[in-house]
């Protein structure tokens, strides 16, 4: 062969064998292929038809029900009532035709408990309907009951149903109200009193996704707050009292009747946690203490829920029982265990009406009540049925609870731990083996338990303490592991026990052991706070992350097979995507008074906070920023003067806050945003933040984004709800200093 001839024979080779091996591989990789996606589909199909074995799809309807309640929250307007019940009559009709079909069943039923949720909150909210405050009125003549009061640090407060008000330019005259008084002066419950106040409408969010007070308000049917002015005059009532004030006031001298025979024995911030745990006050806890307990991640024992209502209904049921069971004539002859179930009932519904009646102990009392009719009934308790019938009942009576963190908390906690316990914890259960006895007298499976416990209620309740509160407990296991044993062998049976003793006069000694319990808890509180790293900054993100997270937690414990494990996805990528939420660039109240910008340094510089620094407090949490509102680092790179102020945004570009209308010439020819609680005159060349945006829109919120800021508002054009009305001339400024803020000595001391 020649010489040229020999490269194209071995060119000849080489594509002879890439020929060979792509006939070999387009016969061998499909058969692969086809192989594994077949293997794959018949065990998809195996999860999913066990997923959706009978009874396996009950705990999700309250879930589409509670998604029906999230989408009228996320309405721009309000809907009609007639056309939501309509709608969900047809969706009803709809799952009835499609009952013959498994499959078209399901989906029917689960978009009729979306659409019988959406109808529900809206039917709510149109049967509670009442009139909210729309200007601040600086002294208005109220005369009316008091429904409720409560003790707080620095001055009492009161809700006031209004039999009459009278001010000038009112022209709404809501059905209750809530004003702070002066501490020790609050009048008691069920009483006619006739005094001066200074009103504001509910506060709106203090920045766009914050926490919506106003919203929260309305659905206490509460359309103003404020703070009396002057004395307080208790008088005869015009008209009767009515079934509910006389049920109202018989319930709050029980609960101050029980509050002063604690107190009398405990004192200082222990006394103050002791009426907690028992009749529902917590507000009189001073604020360090009340601080450290949501640091150390125990601030839940200060809110009566599951664990409190189980404690209670256990220790009942446990004495009853047991106390029948020494009368073998009793014990031999009639069911002293459904006995004691009953008397568990009537203890577990007294304490849910002595510590007021709030969503989680709600969810509470019917999840314990379910419980202890199965015993009476002789029928098995169903865990994941049992808390989903709790939260239909709670949603059918208080949808706006769905969009509250105690509800929200309370359940991904409860539910976290039921799937734990049936998924990840049978052996703790079924640990008979004669090694497991034997670590079981050294209390192991105990401590084992309640650490997993913590472990696990703390993970599913991370994402809504950080979206809420802005701040995880990294000690939180240490934190419950050393108070938790503590508060359930000594502080509830304890107080339990002095309850049931007040009536014998015997009760004092109780409340003495009870105090030696919280001392404790306080200690381990204070001393977990103060651990290096002890608060975890989380900035603020949007609803998207939380609701990824929240259909992750539900994969994770409401499915069975390993699709489960798709909901860990779902909850890295919610993590993910809240971590790497924008921050604003500037930030401005919902009065125009409070503005503050972003610097080079990467925070937050205050331009104005005007007259307090609620909203200023917010911020600086929203952004992960632990400095007080105070901190003099706040006004670093800011300069005032007698018409305004002006700093520097991260670019260098300025941003000014205009106090005189002669500012406003200059500034809009040299800033890029200029801010002002007034009406800019003309035109201004700058992005404009005045009197009309504020109004209009509510707090604001500014992006840079290379090219243009991006808005955002508290309250988006079109939207027009019953606690967030059509932005038109009639609604005036919303200060927050007038909403819930501690008076001054002066204004208490004002009026006639």
């Amino acid at each position: 062969m020649s010489q040229p001839e020999q490269p194209r024979a071995r060119a000849r080779a080489w594509g002879a064998g890439i020929d060979a091996a792509r006939r070999h591989t387009g016969l061998f990789l499909p058969g692969v292929v086809g192989e594994l996606s077949g293997r794959l589909r018949r065990l998809l199909s195996q999860w999913v038809l066990a997923e959706l074995a009978p009874g396996r799809l009950m705990p999700w309807l309250p879930v589409c029900y509670g998604l029906g309640i999230v989408a009228y929250f996320s309405a721009e307007r309000e809907p009609v009532w007639w056309a939501a019940d309509g709608a969900a009559m047809a969706a009803a009709a709809i799952a009835i035709l499609a009952r013959r079909s498994s499959f078209g069943l399901a989906l029917a039923l689960g978009v009729a408990a979306v659409v019988a949720g959406f109808a529900t909150a809206t039917s709510h909210t149109a049967r509670i309907a009442h009139r909210v405050l729309d200007y601040p009125v600086a002294s208005a003549r109220i005369t009316g009951f008091v429904e409720s009061n409560e003790e707080r640090q620095r001055s009492d407060r009161i809700v006031v149903r209004v039999l009459s008000m009278d001010a000038p330019r009112l022209n709404a005259v809501p059905s209750r109200v809530r004003v702070a008084v002066r501490r020790g002066a609050m009048p008691p419950v069920g009483s006619f009193i006739d005094f001066k106040a200074h009103l504001s409408p509910p506060l709106p969010p203090l920045r766009p996704g914050g926490y919506d007070f106003a919203r929260d308000m309305y659905f206490q049917q509460i359309g103003a707050s404020g703070y009396a002015l002057g004395k307080i005059t208790i008088t005869a009532p015009p008209t009767e009292r009515g079934l509910w004030l006389r049920y109202a006031s018989f319930l709050a001298n029980l609960r101050d009747m029980i509050d002063v025979r604690m107190r009398t024995v405990i004192s200082g911030d222990e006394g103050a946690i002791a009426s907690a745990l028992i009749t529902g006050r917590r507000d009189a806890i001073s604020q360090p203490l009340n601080d450290a307990f949501y640091i150390s991640s125990l601030a839940h024992v200060l809110s009566i829920s599951g664990y409190h209502m189980a404690v209670v209904a256990g220790i009942v049921f446990f004495v009853i029982r047991a106390t029948l069971a020494l009368v073998p004539g009793i014990a031999m002859r009639h069911p002293i265990k459904k006995w004691a179930a009953g008397a568990a009932v009537i203890a577990a519904a007294f304490y849910l009406v002595l510590s007021g009646n709030e969503v989680a102990t709600q969810r509470s009392f019917i999840m314990i009540a379910i419980v202890l009719a199965g015993i009476m009934f002789d029928r098995p308790t169903l865990t994941f049925r049992t808390i989903a019938v709790a939260a239909f009942v709670v949603l059918m009576f208080a949808p706006h609870a769905v969009v509250h963190p105690s509800f929200q908390m309370s359940f991904a906690a409860t539910l976290a731990l039921i799937a734990g316990y049936q998924h990840g914890l049978p052996w703790h259960a079924a640990a008979d083996t004669p090694r497991a006895a034997r670590f079981a007298l050294w209390g192991a499976r105990e401590l084992t338990g309640l650490v997993l416990a913590s472990v696990v209620a703390g993970l599913a309740t991370t994402p809504y303490a950080a979206y809420h509160f802005h701040r995880v407990a990294p000690y939180g296991v240490l934190a419950n592991l050393l108070a938790m044993p503590v508060v359930s062998a000594l502080v509830m049976p304890a107080g339990i026990i002095g309850v049931l003793a007040i009536p014998f006069g015997f009760d004092a000694p109780f409340w003495r052991l009870m105090g030696y319990g919280i001392e404790w808890m306080d200690a381990v509180a204070l001393w977990v706070a103060g651990l290096p790293g002890a608060v975890g900054h989380i900035r603020a993100f949007g609803t998207g992350p939380l609701l990824l997270a929240t259909l992750g937690l539900l994969l994770l414990c409401l499915l069975r097979t390993r699709l489960r494990w798709s909901g860990a996805i779902l909850v890295v990528a919610a993590t993910a995507l809240a971590l790497t939420t924008p921050l604003p660039d500037v930030l401005v109240a919902s009065d125009g008074q409070a503005a503050a910008i972003r610097t080079a340094k990467g925070r937050l510089a205050v331009l104005s906070s005007g007259r307090d620094t609620f909203a200023v407090k917010e911020w600086l949490m929203a952004d992960a920023d632990d400095r007080p509102p105070t901190d003099p680092s706040l006004r670093d790179d800011i300069d005032c003067d007698a018409v305004g102020c002006i700093g520097r945004l991260a670019d260098g570009r300025l941003a000014s806050v205009v106090l005189n209308v002669e500012a406003f010439r200059e500034d809009c020819m040299r800033a890029a945003v200029v801010i002002s609680a007034r009406e800019a005159p003309g035109d201004c060349a700058a992005k404009l933040i005045d009197r009309q945006t504020w109004r209009g829109r509510g707090a604001t919120a500014l992006r840079w984004t290379g090219v243009r800021f991006e808005e955002s508002y508290a309250q988006p054009p079109g939207t027009d709800r019953p606690w967030a009305t059509a932005p038109v001339e009639r609604r005036a400024a919303r200060s927050s200093t007038l909403h819930d803020a501690t008076p001054r000595p002066e204004d208490l001391e004002s009026g006639d």
